[in-house]
């Protein structure tokens, strides 16, 4: 039970990280592709002010999804006026400055050798160190991500992002200002993001520049993909298939030399299928032209 329950925690995790890029990459057409780096700030921020100045994690949490928003906007403000490959190649850049500085500054960040002992969220004279008591923590925040990014896109702000999607010159003929619309998706998805890379910190107590590596971020956007692209409901499926069905391999008895390409291998057919079959992806409402 515990390990059927830590599978749905990181999974959880895994959905809120895939809500907030489907903002980002569904709904406002951006092919955005260093979202972890935003999940990095978060984790770090909120573990070096709990290990090094005492700070709960109730405060760290949203300290450190503030910092991820304004990463966000620091990265975003110059790039977010580039389109297509050229947009995707500025974000995933963003993402290895990240990695190269969370591995590299060691006197802040310990490097390769990582932060142990981040403490858990504190609750009632306790705290919420066991699987049992982190799985509603968990649900809760992907319960409001969901919600609050159900509102936005259902919302006139969240229609104009799709006109964008859709076709930005219409949208700069309606007169709406595309480039400050863009930078807002790209700054709420950023926030979203850290909140997911701090509640993963202080779940697994450890971090280390590996948690958060370029290619998380294309595991992401795998996910967006194979749920769906404009659709948060296609989000959580893709998430939670993806982060379970791997999983599954480890019952098969493979050693990991084998099941590790493998796993690679599964993603890649499974995605070449979907891309032929149905290219916006199992409930996707939008696929790129």
């Amino acid at each position: 039970m515990e390990y059927f329950l830590h599978i749905l925690i990181i999974a959880e995790i895994y959905i809120i990280l895939s809500l907030s890029l489907n903002l980002v990459l569904g709904f406002t057409g951006l092919p955005a592709f260093g979202h972890i780096a935003f999940a990095a700030i978060g984790a770090y921020t909120s573990s070096l002010l709990a290990l090094n100045y005492g700070i709960s994690p109730w405060i760290g949490l949203p300290v450190g999804a503030i910092l991820a928003a304004i990463g966000g906007i620091l990265i975003g403000f110059p790039s977010i006026r580039l389109k297509g490959d050229y947009f995707a190649l500025a974000t995933f850049g963003f993402g290895l400055i990240v990695y190269s500085i969370a591995k590299n500054w060691v006197e802040l960040t310990r490097g390769p050798m990582g932060l142990p002992g981040i403490p858990a969220f504190p609750f009632l004279g306790g705290s919420l160190d066991s699987v049992f008591s982190y799985f509603p923590l968990t649900t809760a925040f992907a319960l409001i991500t969901y919600f609050v990014l159900k509102r936005i896109v259902n919302s006139p702000f969240g229609r104009i992002l799709q006109s964008i999607r859709e076709d930005e010159i219409a949208a700069l003929s309606m007169g709406k200002n595309v480039t400050k619309y863009k930078l807002i998706a790209f700054t709420i998805g950023a926030f979203f993001a850290g909140i997911a890379g701090s509640l993963y910190a202080h779940y697994i107590t450890f971090i280390d520049p590996t948690s958060f590596m370029p290619m998380e971020s294309i595991a992401i956007v795998l996910m967006v993909v194979f749920g769906g692209m404009g659709s948060l409901e296609g989000s959580i499926l893709g998430a939670t298939i993806l982060v379970i069905f791997p999983e599954l391999l480890r019952f098969v008895g493979l050693p990991d030399a084998v099941a590790a390409p493998l796993r690679q291998m599964i993603y890649g057919l499974l995605l070449i299928v979907l891309m032929i079959k149905r290219p916006q992806g199992l409930i996707g409402k939008y696929k790129f032209k």
